[in-house]
């Protein structure tokens, strides 16, 4: 029996626990599994949302994994769907999210907003509220 092909985005955080706690209050997390070494340093910790699986681990530099806030900030956006992205947007600037762009209907038929949660992650928190097509999308964006 084969195992298969499977893509998992692991965030390095400076502190997992409230990393933890912070996506299970506001995206709904589920903590899965959690498995710390004998200093307490978050070594794994798997999360799901919706069905969609991420993970977790401490920041710690001899490792090589190294949080966005020791490098200044993050290259990786990652990207939510939800039904009410409103009520996320509410919850995020709650928790202590920054808000980069704020929740907004989109040409391309989706209404999003960008946020930096409290460890330096970039998140697209989007609804789809059109089902549009390449060509209509392409045409929307051109103004025509």
């Amino acid at each position: 029996m084969g195992q298969q092909n499977s893509l998992t985005p692991r965030l390095v955080v400076a502190r997992a626990d409230e990393a933890i706690a912070f996506y299970q209050t506001v995206f709904g997390a589920k903590l899965v599994e959690r498995f710390a070494d004998d200093s307490g340093h978050v070594v794994h910790a798997a999360l799901e949302v919706g069905g969609n699986a991420f993970s977790l681990t401490g920041e710690k530099k001899d490792w090589h994994n190294v949080s966005p806030a020791s490098l200044g900030g993050s290259p990786v956006i990652l990207q939510l769907v939800v039904n009410d992205v409103d009520a996320l947007a509410e919850r995020l600037a709650a928790a202590g999210a920054e808000e980069i762009f704020p929740v907004a209907d989109q040409f391309y038929g989706h209404r999003e907003g960008r946020f930096r949660d409290p460890f330096g992650h970039y998140w697209i928190v989007t609804t789809i509220v059109e089902q549009l097509s390449p060509e209509e999308i392409t045409r929307r964006m051109s103004g025509s």
